[in-house]
């Protein structure tokens, strides 16, 4: 059974009348009675009473006449969801990212992400840069959002900031009552360093800073990753540290941030996913990531 013909049968059975149908389908009549005439054919049953000047249902018409509705707003569904998932309206995205990575841009993306595709369900992964990379490249998270650089050349990004280097001081410190500090001055005080992951990222970017300035940091503690526990370090007095600027959103008590006097590097977040992954939840990301993101950082 064709669902064209079940269509014409419908507009015939809604308006009993093959000259308002045929109006109403922008078809000329013959072809609709034609197409009727097959219709009862195939099923082998009379569906409308022609024997009086205004056509009539049958019986048989008036059973399948719900049915045909159920069949064809079933049909009107299925191609419905069909097209919302290769428009990317539905379907599962998993999104890995570095911790610091929700201080800064990714809340902002994720919120208009789901604003235009509220059918896509959000698998997010908290994740360390190393893990995360590899992650990408085998499949498991369709998309990454860490610091640059990276040496994967295999694997498209797109950046979406630029953050400078802020230095971290406890509120009493007497250098946070400045506009910028130099590192000169603080050279002398316990530093807490970031971790030194496999990826440079923020570690060398530190480093590079220290390097810059002159100074050969005394350092206190190494290898704290998280941007939250290093704040409840120099808060509680542990010493200083060289933070990224989106830090700043924390708002962390007993915590200062000053722009470091001369210092120019900076760090790079970047999204990252495999060129030759095509869902189209991820093409839904990437249109966001687009409007925000530097367009020459396609790779």
């Amino acid at each position: 059974m064709r669902f064209r013909r079940l269509r014409y049968f419908v507009a015939v059975a809604e308006e009993l009348s093959f000259t308002r149908a045929a109006a109403r389908l922008h078809m000329a009549q013959p072809p609709l009675s034609q197409q009727i005439a097959l219709l009862e054919k195939e099923l082998g049953a009379v569906l409308f009473d022609r024997s009086q000047r205004a056509i009539r249902l049958t019986a048989a018409g008036a059973a399948l006449l719900p049915e045909a509705r159920r069949l064809l707003a079933d049909l009107d569904d299925t191609a419905r969801m069909v097209r919302r998932v290769g428009e990317g309206a539905t379907g599962r995205l998993t999104i890995g990212f570095v911790p610091s990575a929700v201080n800064g841009v990714l809340p902002d993306l994720l919120r208009r992400f789901r604003e235009r595709h509220p059918g896509v369900e959000l698998g997010l992964r908290e994740m360390a840069p190393d893990p995360l990379l590899r992650a990408v490249g085998e499949r498991r998270v369709d998309l990454g959002v860490l610091y640059l650089p990276v040496a994967d050349a295999t694997l498209s990004r797109r950046r979406l900031a630029d953050e400078r280097l802020l230095l971290a001081l406890p509120e009493g410190h007497p250098a946070a009552l400045a506009d910028e500090v130099d590192l000169p001055d603080v050279r002398d005080e316990p530093f807490i360093l970031p971790e030194q992951h496999d990826l440079p990222s923020v570690h060398a970017a530190v480093t590079a800073t220290f390097a810059d300035a002159g100074v050969a940091p005394r350092v206190a503690q190494r290898g704290v990753w998280l941007v939250q526990t290093v704040l409840g370090l120099v808060a509680a007095g542990a010493g200083l540290a060289v933070v990224p600027s989106s830090a700043g959103t924390l708002r962390r008590r007993g915590v200062v941030l000053r722009p470091i006097r001369g210092a120019h590097r900076t760090v790079e977040l970047a999204a990252l996913w495999r060129p030759d992954h095509g869902s189209a939840p991820l093409k839904g990301l990437l249109a966001v990531l687009a409007e925000h993101g530097d367009p020459r950082s396609d790779g």
